[in-house]
């Protein structure tokens, strides 16, 4: 297949979210980046009433009837496209009959959300195709209608919106509840910030991630009953203290580390501001050992790579990014001891897990980008 023969490529970032884990659902503000890991569409209008898809590095090709879109949940690959462009569909847009030549260079269960880049990139060359110009945060809003509705993933707004939204150079400060967007440029001065996946993939409709959701929404609901809150990002570590009683201590400890990651994203944001990378680094290490504790979404592997990062002395702080159970760590590293540091820390994690850490190479990007071939 040669990408020459398409119109258009369009492409969607993955994400690394430096800090403002697993609160993006409960209303809080998130830090995350954009990435230059892509996923990239080669898509051209076909004439038909169907959408034929192809992957670079699969056998597959799989055909969707646009009259018929909303019966594809059952498919491996291509559920994501055909929960896009059902979703589109239902949010009023039109659906032309296209070729889509699919590539991901975002590694699939990493915790860099190689499924909202997927669905956003499909989303947005869906509407190129019909003469749209879309709307980057409609964009990411129906992507995320997908993932919950179609996928079965109850995820949050920032994979999504740091997919379609982002900007090079820059972290953003998402509001997950009003979406406000704050762009923050990263300037973390002889600091690089260096991600390691651990290699033990996740899959997030087959782990935890719904349950997390499901204690956060529950410790909601109890707090209501006393506190005038819409969400849990709204509650003060005092009134958690002072209403601890109507929690089990599961229940408990799932609100703490959201109450107490909320004001780590605070004092984050204005680290960076001020280019204070220690205070930023000891938040990474802090919001680690909360989502390890009271979380409980790292596991060993996770929790290894964190330590063997933290271990070493270029390291200002690691934490796991992304959803946790597998996937990375994102780390802030003295660029002249990043050479050292990665040695020092895959070596060490192989050598307590047996897995062999991969390093990526990525830069802070632009979110959707869209280039006539």
């Amino acid at each position: 297949m040669n990408r020459n023969d398409y119109e258009y490529r369009v492409s969607a970032a993955g994400r690394v979210n430096l800090i403002g884990e697993h609160i993006d659902y409960c209303g809080g503000k998130v830090m995350p980046c954009a990435l230059s890991l892509k996923s990239t569409v080669c898509v051209r209008p076909n004439g038909t009433n169907t959408i034929r898809l192809a992957w670079t590095d699969l056998p597959d090709k799989i055909t969707l009837d646009i009259a018929h879109l909303g019966e594809y949940r059952h498919l491996r690959h291509a559920k994501y496209h055909a929960g896009c462009a059902y979703l589109w569909q239902q949010a009023g847009h039109p659906i032309v009959g296209c070729d889509m030549l699919l590539d991901c260079t975002v590694p699939f269960g990493s915790g860099l959300s190689s499924s909202a880049a997927i669905e956003v990139s499909a989303i947005s060359a869906l509407a190129l195709m019909a003469g749209e110009h879309p709307d980057p945060v409609e964009v990411a809003l129906v992507a995320q209608r997908a993932e919950r509705e179609y996928a079965g993933v109850n995820c949050g707004i920032m994979d999504q919106y740091a997919s379609a939204c982002g900007r090079a150079g820059h972290a953003m400060l998402l509001d997950c509840k009003t979406l406000a967007c704050e762009y923050v440029p990263v300037n973390t001065g002889d600091y690089a910030l260096i991600i390691l996946n651990s290699n033990k993939p996740h899959n997030l409709v087959e782990s935890r991630y719904n349950e997390r959701r499901a204690e956060t929404e529950i410790a909601l609901g109890l707090l209501q009953s006393r506190l005038h809150v819409s969400c849990l990002a709204e509650v003060t570590s005092a009134e958690l203290e002072k209403n601890k009683d109507l929690m089990t201590d599961v229940v408990y400890r799932r609100a703490k580390h959201v109450v107490e990651e909320c004001e780590r994203v605070r004092l984050a944001a204005k680290a960076m501001k001020e280019g204070t990378m220690s205070e930023f680094g000891r938040l990474l290490s802090a919001s680690h050992a909360s989502l390890s504790s009271l979380y409980e979404v790292t596991g060993f592997e996770l929790d290894s790579l964190a330590a063997a990062a933290q271990a070493h002395p270029a390291c200002a702080g690691s934490r796991m990014t992304g959803a946790g159970f597998g996937g990375c760590t994102v780390s802030l590293v003295q660029k002249d001891g990043v050479t050292d540091f990665k040695n020092y820390v895959l070596s060490r994690y192989r050598r307590e897990t047996g897995y062999d850490a991969i390093c990526y190479e990525a830069e802070i990007a632009d979110g959707i980008v869209i280039e006539k071939i």
